[in-house]
């Protein structure tokens, strides 16, 4: 298989933004009470609101990525597609119809409270992801490096933003109290067909009838390596794949001249899932590096969050179609 080394204007709330200097400033009512004003945000920092749409969308399954509290692309981009799924002007604006429909999705509160257990301290974790591949194939599994990765990949969150909203946590003991996002656990809806448009950098889940289920921003190929073109089918789906080097891939950085693999495990450079396609080598799969999603050019497969990846696994099964298209072609 083939691997890769894997201004939007939104409104403020009406509780305080952020402090410069003062992070608890994002708090558990702060952020459950999070509402639509239509002012615009002051800064770049973690914001209540930020955080409120980025959940609302991760529970429909219109992924915004890893949820960080921040106004980002990939924000932008669940936006426009949850605008689709609901016959709403598509725009990467919050707007009040699109805030509305949100709002009505779900109830719950966004935060809760999480008790650290001994599993979740127990590892093994490693001393840290070595970042060559050759380095990583004598490992017996490319675990974690901590509990905090552990809980930020758990509940689809940045490590930034699970410390800001934990400031004093260590971590590291079992019935520490921390705060965390709320997620649903709805299951994915099956999908007929995928489609992956390399230029916007997505991939959007299809029912039978045509209506848009669900919808991942992605990293997908470069010119250099690109991913690629036509309709394509899932021959494989895989969780914690072994990692197999190909000397023809030629990946920078990587000498060997000889095959090798790597264990399996969520630091993996697949990730936690491999999802093969039937163009050799290729794939959709998850990542160890859930920041950079749609942030950079994989190799020419198709980079998820891992959580993503195992959210579209769980909607597909062997033989749908994945569709490759370059925006113009993208299913209206």
């Amino acid at each position: 298989m083939r691997i890769t080394s894997i201004a939007i204007t939104l409104a403020l709330l009406a509780t305080p933004a952020l402090a410069k200097d003062d992070k608890r400033a994002v708090t558990t009512d702060a952020v459950n009470a999070a509402a639509f004003t239509g002012k615009l945000p002051s800064d770049a920092k973690e914001h209540p609101l930020a955080i409120k749409v980025q959940v609302l969308l991760d529970r429909l399954h219109f992924s915004p990525g890893e949820i960080d509290g921040l106004f980002g692309d990939n924000v932008e981009k669940a936006l426009v597609a949850f605008a689709e799924a609901n016959g709403l002007p598509s725009t990467k604006v919050l707007t009040p119809e699109i805030w509305d429909k949100l709002q009505a999705s779900s109830r719950e509160p966004v935060l809760t409270d999480y008790t650290l257990t001994e599993k979740d301290v127990a590892g093994p974790f490693l001393d840290k992801l070595p970042v060559k591949m050759e380095a990583m194939k004598s490992l017996k599994k490319l675990s974690y490096t901590s509990a905090e990765e552990v809980l930020a990949e758990r509940f689809h969150m940045s490590r930034d933003l699970l410390e800001v909203l934990n400031p004093k946590a260590k971590f590291d003991k079992a019935g520490e109290t921390l705060t965390i996002v709320k997620l649903s656990d709805r299951q994915p809806d099956k999908a007929a067909r995928l489609e992956v448009d390399k230029v916007r950098q997505t991939v959007k889940a299809f029912g039978a009838d045509g209506a848009l289920l669900a919808f991942y921003p992605a990293s997908v190929g470069s010119e250099e390596k690109p991913t690629p073109s036509g309709v394509l089918k899932v021959t494989s789906i895989h969780a914690n794949p072994v990692y197999r080097y190909d000397p023809n891939y030629k990946f920078k950085g990587v000498k060997s001249k000889k095959p090798f693999t790597i264990a399996g495990g969520p630091n993996n450079p697949v990730g936690s899932m491999w999802i093969g396609l039937s163009e050799k080598s290729y794939g959709i799969h998850g990542t160890s590096d859930p920041s950079r999603v749609s942030k950079s050019d994989s190799h020419g497969c198709v980079r998820l969050t891992n959580w993503d990846a195992e959210r579209v696994a769980a909607a597909i099964t062997k033989g749908v179609e994945v569709s490759f298209v370059d925006g113009k072609q993208a299913a209206r």
